[in-house]
Parts: structure tokens; C-alpha cells; sequence
């Protein structure tokens, strides 16, 4: 199943599941990169969780969405309007100081990713920072109804060093904050644009 319909068919189930898991440890490391005020790039932001919280603190958030389902949700959620487009659709030009993909990115094949890459550099400002979650681990293929690709330490920073794009300032795993995924790990990345 294409994950935009995967999320549209179980949006409120997905909502149910994330909206009031705790990021603070997490999104306290991307906005200390930040300035209060500054603009912020949700991408794939789901139930509007993080975008709300980057809202309440002070910053100028634009969630996005390709899910029209997570869309309405997150816009309720947030009451933020919140843009329905894909990744390959952001033509967006130096307008972010900061990208936030938290596990946005996890139903990519890996040979797309260089293209989002590009497209997340050219949404940032010089000097832009961008956060990165993907599953650790060594498998790219159908789960399920969803495609994921997982990477590994070595493997993630690589791809983001060779794009020529980013810096990597810091890299860390975490275990996943849903009880109901005890096995899960994920790798964090804050880049700073070339």
C-alpha cells in the first residue's frame, strides 16, 4: 500500500498513537540551534504534535503533510493550517532556519533520498539546521502494508556527508517513545547546511 493511503485509511489511529508521546528531549536539541521566532519546516508532521509545541514556544512553524486525513487532524490538533503536498513537490526557496523530519522520511526506498536531501537544502537557509530521525537497523522493503528503509549509523551520516549538502554536528540513537514499540531505535541527526 502507498503510505499516503496507508496514512489516510488509519489517520486516527496514527493520531491516537503519537499525539501526546513526549519529544522534549529531542526537540529541545533542534530549537537549542535555533532563535525564538525562527521559521520552521514540519515535514511529515503527522498529528501536528511537534509543530504545536514549536508553536506554543514561539517559533514560526509550517507543518506538511501528504496525508490529506493526517492533514485535518493536525490542523484540529494545532490549529494551524497545515500543507498537504508531498516531499517531491517542495519547491520551497531558502524561506526555513530549521527542517524538522522526525521520522519523516522512514518510508522513502533509499534511492530517493538524495533527491529529498536537495530539496530540504534548498528549503533552508545558509546556515539552516536539520533534523533527521530514521530507524536504526539493516533491512529496505515492505513491512506490513509500508515500505521502510532503516539505516545505520555509518551508513546515514554517509549519505548526508556525501550529498555535499550538510555538515553533521551531532548523532545520537534513541529508543522509541511508544510503549507498543519496545524494539525500535532510531538514529537522530542535526545537520547544519553547507
Amino acid at each position: 500500500m502507498d503510505p499516503i493511503d496507508y496514512y489516510n485509511k488509519y489517520a486516527a489511529k496514527v493520531f491516537e498513537d503519537t499525539a501526546d508521546q513526549n519529544m522534549e528531549h529531542i526537540t529541545s536539541e533542534f530549537l537549542g540551534l535555533l532563535e525564538e521566532g525562527d521559521t520552521i519546516l514540519d515535514m511529515g508532521c503527522g498529528s501536528g504534535r511537534d509543530s504545536l509545541t514549536f508553536y506554543e514556544l514561539g517559533y514560526d512553524v509550517t507543518p506538511l503533510d501528504a496525508s490529506e486525513e493526517m492533514c485535518r487532524l493536525a490542523e484540529v490538533h494545532t490549529g494551524l493550517e497545515v500543507l498537504q503536498m508531498t516531499y517531491e513537490e517542495m519547491e520551497f526557496d531558502g524561506v526555513f532556519d530549521g527542517v524538522w523530519a522526525c521520522g519523516a522520511l522512514i518510508h522513502i526506498p533509499k534511492a530517493e533520498l538524495p533527491d529529498i536531501l536537495r530539496r530540504v537544502a534548498r528549503a533552508l537557509e545558509e546556515d539552516g539546521i536539520f533534523y533527521l530521525s530514521m530507524r536504526l537497523g539493516d533491512f529496505e522493503g515492505f513491512k506490513g502494508e509500508r515500505y521502510f528503509s532503516y539505516y545505520s549509523e555509518k551508513e546515514l551520516r554517509s549519505i548526508l556527508e556525501r550529498s555535499g549538502l550538510f555538515r553533521v554536528e551531532k548523532e545520537w540513537v534513541t529508543n522509541d517513545v511508544r510503549s507498543s514499540h519496545p524494539d525500535t531505535r532510531w538514529i537522530n541527526l542535526l545537520a547544519r547546511k553547507r
